[in-house]
């Protein structure tokens, strides 16, 4: 397994594809970082010569904010929303959605399963 950005990524996929296992870069970045490197998007992961391994890790390391480093500012920034206890850091911190995503059904991701509350008792008469 070739080691890019201090990650193993998966060698037998193209190169193109194993690059995106490297948190931090999507579809375009990785796309992008060949282009500069000037390596051919089909080439496999294992068929890099350690020179073009090289020359990735140069260019990710100089351009791009990747793995542990883009997981603490990320932290920071949520972190930081909290501290100053604007709307979003409050709903960063009751585990609801941030962006004005409706919660009356749905939002399920953020807020967990259900919890059912016991209702109201019929009344007779």
């Amino acid at each position: 397994m070739p080691r890019i950005a201090g990650i193993d990524v998966p060698d037998r996929k193209k190169i193109l594809f194993a690059l995106q296992y490297i948190h931090g870069i999507g579809p375009k970045f990785a796309a992008d970082l060949l282009a500069e490197a000037q390596i051919d998007a089909d080439v496999r992961a294992n068929e890099l010569s350690e020179q073009q391994i090289a020359m990735i890790n140069q260019i990710i390391d100089s351009n791009y904010i990747v793995e542990g480093a883009l997981r603490r500012q990320t932290s920071q920034n949520i972190q930081r929303l909290r501290d100053i206890r604007c709307y979003r850091g409050d709903r960063h911190k009751r585990g609801l959605p941030v962006h004005g995503q409706r919660t009356r059904c749905n939002a399920r991701t953020r807020k967990g399963r259900k919890k059912t509350v016991a209702g109201k008792k019929g009344v007779k008469g």
